[in-house]
């Protein structure tokens, strides 16, 4: 059972996530690495544009103060 937010993140390593940016963006991938700032890396990600794919990254870093949500 997870009882902390990073327990939840740590058991989403290597998974897919939906994260929910500022600016209501939405970005999709594999979860492959985050730090205590919420800072995450994701492997195959795609920008959302009303669910559906509009830009693929190879490798993307987001800066965790625009996150809002990340759902595994």
């Amino acid at each position: 059972m997870n009882n902390r937010p990073f327990d939840l993140l740590n058991d989403s390593l290597g998974k897919n996530v939906l994260v929910e940016l500022k600016e209501n963006v939405s970005v999709r991938g594999t979860l492959k690495a985050f730090d205590v700032h919420m800072n995450l890396v994701l492997e195959n990600a795609e920008k959302l544009e009303n669910g559906e794919p509009k830009n693929r990254y190879g490798l993307l870093l987001l800066r965790g103060d625009n996150v809002l949500l990340i759902s595994p």
